[in-house]
């Protein structure tokens, strides 16, 4: 990792797949994962990887393609794994994890209104929402690595969910719960008829991909471009991945980003630390702030994020009437206040719903020309790295070789 890049860090798919319905799309997910890995200090990926790849497990990260540098090779991906989460959670055994992918505020109405939570707090049972899930999984792998406590299949499922869902928590529609995070609010989007929360999904990381500098479709140079090369898969974005490490990170001087070590600071807790304190994946705490503490925060890592719901905005203004509208019909279905994992029928959707409100082209203008996708997923990617880094190595040894120097980029 290069100076600039340097972050104290204490801690083959095709646009088909960007078209889903899924928590940033399979693809926002991977990318997410690969930045993470890309952050990781060199001995926590194979141990990482060990616990994934049971003899028992389905080794769903191989085959690994051969690097022309074998010193590079990684002992799997954590891309692979990334939208897991979203292909288990309808399965019997899993469908409670349905409602731990988002979080909804009872008094928050965007763009009118953005509260998170507010005075009447979240939507739901308690603690039962992505930043109890990132709070919980992340206190089940920490004992399992630095106390040696713990089922090992049970830690493996903790690590996938928790790939998923820190990747769920960057996207700003899974913590706003009107109209089931944008997927009643049917819009029009490049011609065809879906919802905001499509768009927001994969529709503008398709649309990035399609615009972004030809450039990119060729490896990065230098020792740390060789390093990124390494664990990328040759997928459908790895362009996008290079930009935002080139560009964004700062791989090639001062990155847009600015100090991305902010990134990763924590509000002082209030309260010991949640990883004496986390229970079972099913034992989920805290509300709001009272997820945090001095080192994993997932309600105030989220607090920027949620504000783009106001403040992009991601629900536009001047379509609130469309707005009323899809909620009313809502209303009418039984679906007032549902949540994310509430689904509605395309045919219930067709006789209710009044006409699509079409998203002009300035609205993904805006997004691309502030770099939000670029920066949400990267954001996302480092400060996965760094729980992952601290999970593994405890906080005092991971910041203690990060302060040696570089790592992987």
């Amino acid at each position: 990792m290069t100076s600039t890049l340097k972050v104290s860090l204490l801690l083959s798919v095709g646009l088909c797949l960007l078209q889903g319905t899924l928590a940033w799309g399979a693809a926002g997910h991977e990318i997410v994962a690969t930045i993470a890995q890309a952050h990781l200090l060199p001995s926590v990926l194979p141990t990482l990887c060990d616990l994934l790849y049971l003899p028992s497990s389905d080794a769903d990260a191989l085959p690994r393609p051969a690097k022309e540098d074998l010193s590079l090779q990684p002992p799997c991906y954590l891309a692979p794994i990334a939208a897991w989460a979203d292909r288990v959670k309808r399965q019997p055994q899993y469908r409670y994890t349905s409602v731990l992918h988002y979080v909804n505020a009872v008094d928050d109405s965007p763009a009118e209104k953005c509260a998170y939570p507010g005075p009447h707090g979240w939507q739901g049972r308690a603690h039962q929402n992505v930043l109890g899930a990132v709070r919980n999984t992340t206190g089940i792998l920490q004992r399992f690595f630095q106390e040696e406590s713990g089922d090992p299949a049970e830690a493996a499922d903790a690590l996938r969910f928790l790939v998923h869902y820190v990747g769920d928590m960057h996207q700003p529609l899974h913590l706003a719960g009107r109209l089931r995070g944008g997927n009643g609010a049917r819009v029009r989007f490049e011609g065809r008829i879906t919802s905001l929360h499509s768009v927001w999904d994969g529709l503008l990381l398709a649309q990035s991909l399609r615009t972004l500098p030809h450039n990119y479709t060729r490896p990065l140079p230098g020792p740390g471009g060789r390093a990124l090369e390494a664990q990328l898969r040759g997928a459908i974005y790895d362009p996008f991945i290079r930009r935002v490490v080139w560009e964004g990170l700062g791989l090639d001087g001062a990155g847009r980003f600015g100090d991305i070590n902010e990134w990763l600071e924590c509000p002082a807790p209030a309260s010991p630390s949640f990883f004496h304190r986390a229970q079972t994946l099913l034992g989920l705490g805290g509300a709001g702030g009272e997820e945090d503490d001095g080192l994993v925060c997932p309600h105030a890592w989220t607090k920027d994020i949620h504000e783009l719901n106001c403040a992009l905005p991601v629900w536009p203004p001047e379509l609130e009437d469309a707005f009323a509208a899809f909620e009313r019909a809502e209303a009418e279905l039984g679906y007032a206040n549902a949540g994310m994992d509430v689904e509605a029928t395309g045919d219930e959707m067709r006789a209710a719903y009044p006409p699509p409100a079409v998203l002009p082209p300035s609205y993904s203008a805006r997004v691309h020309d502030q770099w939000v996708l670029e920066r949400l997923m990267a954001m996302a990617g480092v400060r996965l790295a760094g729980i992952l880094n601290s999970i593994v190595l405890g906080e005092e040894e991971a910041h203690a070789a990060i302060s040696l120097g570089p790592h992987h980029i």
